[in-house]
């Protein structure tokens, strides 16, 4: 298997790539619109200089090379989304080649980043189709891979590492992370086109994967085309036949200079949250996976735990289970509220909405006025109401740790300190 990409982002900037319309979402459809994103005979394009920056950027950020000449060609084809009937994009002048994303067990080659236009949005309904045009325009990256992906995990680690580099480099990449598949098991690369989401990619390779190979079986070979992802059904549909290059008649783009890119700053470190992670795992002896999980797309998280590592005199292990907590409610944290959300947990507190509710209200944890009495009588209560447990117990010691924790949800009382008395009482039920 073979796979291939094609990883569609848009980039921040505040106006379309060849023209002043706006790039924010609008209330009402065709509302960021003029003459030339709506295609017009006579309109000219005029080159967004911040677009090229930030795929500059992402170009540097992806070790490509970087074209420090650009230049745009017409990508022809005939779509409602398209009324110039031509895209602008690039091919042999884009901003960025011959790049390289290093995975845990492999490397996915980057053939070129190239910017381009993202055509109009089509909206079907039943009986008509509606075109919303303030979508066109908007500046767009393509990155291109070498068919370098052969599985599954690859390709799921691929994707979540690209997303992650985006983040730091600042592309906002949640609205919207499409791409084309390109999957070939036989002779014949097959395209599947505008899939979004990293699941919806995943479903889309695991199903085509074996459409393919169950065709391969058969004595056949899959034929060379186009297809859609169907969400619903998590399978894909042919569309239509493969473009060739030949078809797209690429031409150079006339209404566009050549441009230097040689005088656009950008920031030359280019973070990488597998290194930090690692770093900070081997210096704390804490868990990499636990640790990347936390601050691949969450720059606060990276700067709580950084702070509560170096300046507070929390233990590791409990300001990664604060901020482990943060991310499972999904409450901001601030460096008060995590040195008090640890507070709660080093006293064996459960964590859950309430407790998030006495942090965000800068309550600290309560000091410990349940009695030894009181904690034996509620023990005593629970093994006498449930012998089930004492008997489990006896074939098992280790449940010890789920009988503490049912008797703390139970009775309030912190599951450290039933630890400590629980055993003595045990003892006794078991003689």
């Amino acid at each position: 298997m073979k796979i291939g990409l094609e990883v569609h982002v848009a980039l921040p900037t505040h106006s379309k790539l060849f023209c002043s319309c706006s790039t924010e979402d609008a209330d009402q459809p065709n509302t960021n619109i003029c003459p030339i994103c709506m295609g017009f005979p006579g309109s000219k394009p005029s080159l967004n200089k911040e677009a090229v920056r930030i795929a500059k950027s992402v170009s540097k950020a992806l070790n490509c090379k970087i074209n420090q000449s650009i230049s745009f060609v017409r990508k022809t084809y005939f779509y409602p989304d398209l009324p110039k009937s031509f895209q602008i994009t690039q091919l042999a002048g884009s901003i960025g080649i011959g790049g390289e994303i290093k995975l845990s067990s492999s490397t996915v080659r980057i053939r070129r980043i190239q910017i381009e236009e993202d055509p109009a949005r089509i909206i079907r309904e039943s009986k008509y189709t509606l075109l919303d045009f303030n979508r066109s325009g908007i500046p767009l990256i393509e990155i291109v891979t070498d068919p370098d992906i052969t599985s599954e995990d690859q390709l799921r680690e691929f994707l979540s590492v690209l997303r992650s580099i985006l983040y730091y480099i600042g592309v906002d990449i949640d609205k919207e992370m499409k791409a084309d598949l390109n999957i070939s098991l036989g002779e014949n690369r097959v395209e599947i086109k505008n899939v979004t989401g990293i699941k919806n990619l995943i479903d889309a390779s695991r199903y085509e994967t074996k459409r393919q190979g169950e065709i391969i079986k058969s004595g056949r070979q899959p034929e060379k085309e186009t297809r859609s992802y169907e969400e619903a059904s998590q399978t894909t549909v042919s569309s239509r036949e493969k473009e060739t290059d030949e078809e797209y008649g690429y031409i150079y783009e006339p209404d566009l200079t050549d441009f230097s890119v040689s005088g656009l700053e950008i920031k030359e470190d280019v973070f990488d949250a597998r290194q930090i992670s690692r770093e900070i795992a081997d210096k704390y002896s804490l868990d990499y996976k636990t640790i990347l999980e936390l601050i691949a797309l969450d720059k606060d998280a990276l700067n709580l735990l950084k702070h509560g590592l170096e300046k507070t005199n929390l233990k590791p292990d409990l300001v990664l289970n604060a901020l482990e907590a943060k991310k499972r409610f999904g409450n901001a944290v601030n460096e008060k509220s995590l040195v008090l959300l640890a507070g709660y947990i080093e006293k064996g507190i459960q964590i859950d909405r309430e407790i998030i509710k006495k942090v965000e209200n800068g309550i600290p944890p309560a000091e410990d006025v349940i009695s030894d009495e009181k904690i034996d009588d509620s023990i005593e209560k629970e093994l006498s109401s449930s012998p089930d447990l004492v008997e489990r117990y006896k074939k098992n010691p280790k449940v010890v740790d789920f009988i503490v924790s049912t008797i703390s949800k139970k009775y309030g009382i912190p599951q450290k300190k039933v630890a400590v008395r629980i055993k003595d009482i045990l003892a006794k039920y078991i003689k």
